[in-house]
This record gives C-alpha cells, structure tokens and sequence, in this order.
C-alpha cells in the first residue's frame, strides 16, 4: 500500500480494514494473474513429466535466451559479460563472474532492465541487513506465480479456497491488538492473515481458537509462527479437530526436522516445502513422496564449496529465469543447500535436493566443535518443556546469548538443565553460555523469526 492508502486504513474500523485488504489483493492479482498466467499455468503442467534429459534441454535453451537478453538490455551484463567467449552455453557458466547482495544493491540502475514505473518491484525483508528492491517484468511475476501455483496444486490447492496465511503483512491496529484479534480477512478470496509480529505466548489461545473456528483447509507462510501455535496446543492438552488441514505449504524459513514433526503431527496433515526468495531465486519443490526437487525450467543451480569448486553441499549460486527486470545471473543468494542422489517415485524427473540448509550465517560457532548448523540447534529442545521460543546471538566467538522466553508454568530448572546440556553438547564445553529468560523475542521487520542471529562472521577463519 500506498502512504495515503497506509492512512485510510489506519484510520477505517476492522471490517473495513477487511474489505480495504480484500481490494488490494483483487488489484495485486490481476497482475499476477493476468497476461500470460493462463499460458505458464498450461505450460508448466504438461511439463510435469518431462525426463530430465528434456528438462535440461529446456534449462540450456532457456539460459542462452537469459543471458543474451541480459547482455542486451542491461548496461551492468554488457559490461560484465560482454567479453566472455561462449557466455551463453550452459557448460561454461563457470567463467561468468558471481554477484553477491552488496554488488546487486550497489549498481541497481545499471542492472535494472525497465524503469520502476514499467515493472512490479519487490522488496526483501533485509533480516541480515540492508533489503534489496528489484524489479520484475509482468510476465516474470506471471511465470513465478504459475510456477508456485502447480506446485501447489497438486496438493489440492486452489485460489478461493479457505487458507490460513501467515506472513509479513503488518495489519493490525492498537484497537486489534486490545480486542485479542491478530488476523484480517480478504473475504473475496477467503484469506484469513494471521499476524506474526505478535506470536508470544499471552496471545497464543487466540491464534489457536480463531484458528479452529476459522477452519481453513490449507497453511501457508512462516513455519515459525505456526510452530510456536502449534507447541502451544500440544503444551495445553488442546486437540486440533482432524480432516481439517488438507496440506501446508511454508515459506521464506528454513524447515528443521523438529518443525516439520511437530507442524505435521499437531495439524494432522502433510507439510511440503518450496525454496524460492524474494530476489527471484530459481524454485526448489517438494513432492508427494517428501523429496526435494531443482525445478530446472526455473533456473540453473550451482553448488560450490568455499574455493568456488562445485559440490555435492555448499552454497548457492543461481540464475533465474523469470528474472528479467533485474536479471539474477550467477547470483549468490546467501543460502546454502546439499544435493541428493538417485531418482524419485513421484513422476518429477528434476534432480533431488537433499536438504534446504538455509542461510549460511545460519549457525552458531565454536573453535571446539566448529560450524553447528540450525538443524542441530534447533534439536536442543529435545526432552524440554516449557520453553516457547529461544534465539541465540553470537556476538563474540567465546561467547552465546541465548534468549529464552518460557512458560511459568512448566518450566522449571530440571528443564533448564536439559536444555543446557543439549546445548553444550552441541556446541562444546568451553564456549561460554549466557542464558536470559524475556517476555518477549521479536521478529525481524519482515516478520520472519531467526533462531539464530550470528554476527561474527568476518571474524571466523574458513
């Protein structure tokens, strides 16, 4: 919205507020939706079955397309890649210089390929610093939301039918919040928004009973504000009715083991992950048999270690094809991810992912142990009770800060001693641990939650 859009709304009582959510989206859609929707929509679901020789046939023809563009159209590729022999065939992509966030946010104008006033933008929730804004064609958009759109499908989902969605939209008012009402509802296509910049435990019985009354058919959004809904009834005896969730779809957050049992054993459903980010990063789905799949229509994926060597595990580097108004060529995205093996069951021929590692600040560090990635942190709840959430932040390299916000009621110190020993055996016995118990651990300014905020990064020695 707008700032004078900003103010009407601010202003308006709850249901109107509601029906001013429910226009914005009948205006974002028809972007979204319009155009070339109907075709990419087709395209890509006669497309499912593919081997992945046509598939990778379809990635190189797409990528000379991407990278011919990109040099015609943008003034920072005809410089960077102008002089780079054979740049548009796939098997040499090594030779192409790698951009980072600092490089795409240093020279916009000279990447951008349209004017703001001919394309969407779309901004990043900058969890790690600065946001970015980049820009998309209308047929970029179009593309990405077909894409996700087949994905999802495929587990019954539609546009119009009931979900529950939990994301960064700030839209609440003091009233809200004084009246224990953290959602706003786009009744046109039946979206209830669920706030997540109020997930604490004092307010959680609210989410939990709109929720079951609500009775949505799908999720979708941060895992973490669900997790910690979720954690809240299995700690209150509260039973979520069965054969009410038919799937849930989490995104922008990296999905631990421990978030996807307890997501999926409390809301009695499946949970199938995707990887994409707001920059445009190529897509990564999950298919009915749980597996990971690089959608390679979407991009191409490159997996290096720290020496840039490809890898079976390492960080990511992508080029996206609906990434026209600010093309995305040999993009590190600051994510990490480790590749599969073998073929899968489902009828998806793409190449197996076997894990969305997340972000590579995403862990905490010991010079006993070394990097402990978020999954292992994130099982140091094992055998504890009465913790809501906790975040640890590395500021120093001998030292942790955890924050702790914690039920009174359960919690005691038994569980602290477990938590603590789960940690430590974790991260090692010498690095020093400072536990302080809060009212409250907030979100980033996107609404995402991170467990872990690592800040010392330039002081680590690879």
């Amino acid at each position: 919205m707008g700032n004078l859009q900003e103010k009407i709304y601010a202003k308006s009582p709850h249901f109107m507020q509601n029906w001013i959510v429910s226009l914005y989206n009948v205006l974002a859609y028809r972007k979204r939706y319009s155009g070339k929707y109907k075709h990419f929509v087709k395209y890509y679901f006669k497309n499912r079955n593919l081997s992945v020789d046509q598939l990778s046939s379809i990635q190189a023809n797409r990528y000379s397309e991407f990278v011919t563009y990109a040099k015609k159209h943008s003034e920072y590729y005809n410089k960077t890649l102008g002089d780079i022999t054979a740049s548009e065939d796939i098997t040499n992509i090594a030779k192409l210089p790698i951009i980072n966030k600092e490089t795409l946010r240093s020279n916009y104008s000279g990447i951008y390929t349209i004017q703001k006033s001919e394309g969407i933008v779309s901004k990043t929730g900058g969890t790690t610093g600065k946001s970015l804004e980049v820009l998309y064609t209308h047929d970029d958009v179009q593309e990405r939301f077909a894409l996700l759109d087949d994905f999802r499908s495929s587990f019954g989902y539609k546009l119009g039918k009931k979900t529950a969605w939990f994301s960064g939209k700030n839209l609440l008012s003091e009233k809200d919040i004084n009246k224990k009402r953290f959602w706003k509802t786009d009744h046109i296509y039946n979206v209830r928004y669920y706030s997540t910049f109020h997930i604490h435990g004092k307010y959680l019985e609210y989410y939990l009973k709109n929720l079951m009354h609500y009775k949505p058919l799908y999720m979708v959004g941060f895992p973490s504000t669900m997790y910690e809904i979720a954690k809240y009834g299995l700690a209150k005896n509260i039973d979520f009715p069965e054969n009410t969730i038919k799937a849930i779809f989490p995104t922008a957050e990296t999905i631990t083991d421990d978030i996807r049992e307890v997501l999926e054993g409390y809301f009695k459903t499946n949970l199938y992950n995707q990887y994409a980010s707001s920059e445009g990063a190529p897509f990564i789905f999950e298919c009915k048999n749980k597996k990971l799949h690089l959608e390679l229509q979407s991009g191409v994926f490159e997996v290096l270690d720290e020496e840039n060597n490809p890898s079976k595990k390492g960080r990511l580097i992508v080029t996206s094809f609906n990434t026209h108004g600010t093309p995305l060529i040999r993009y590190d995205i600051g994510d990490q991810i480790e590749l599969g093996t073998g073929a899968c069951t489902c009828g998806n021929n793409n190449p197996l992912v076997k894990e969305v590692l997340g972000r590579i600040s995403d862990y905490i560090y010991s010079e006993e142990i070394g990097k402990i990635n978020l999954g292992n942190i994130s099982n140091a709840l094992k055998g504890v009770k009465g913790i809501i959430k906790f975040q640890i932040q590395q500021d120093e390299i001998e030292h942790l800060l955890v924050l702790i916000e914690k039920d009174e009621t359960v919690f005691d110190t038994k569980y602290e001693e477990v938590f603590l020993k789960n940690l430590r055996d974790r991260v090692g016995t010498k690095i020093e641990i400072e536990l302080r118990y809060v009212d409250a651990i907030p979100v980033e300014k996107s609404g995402k939650f991170r467990l872990i905020k690592n800040n010392i990064k330039d002081k680590i020695q690879n």
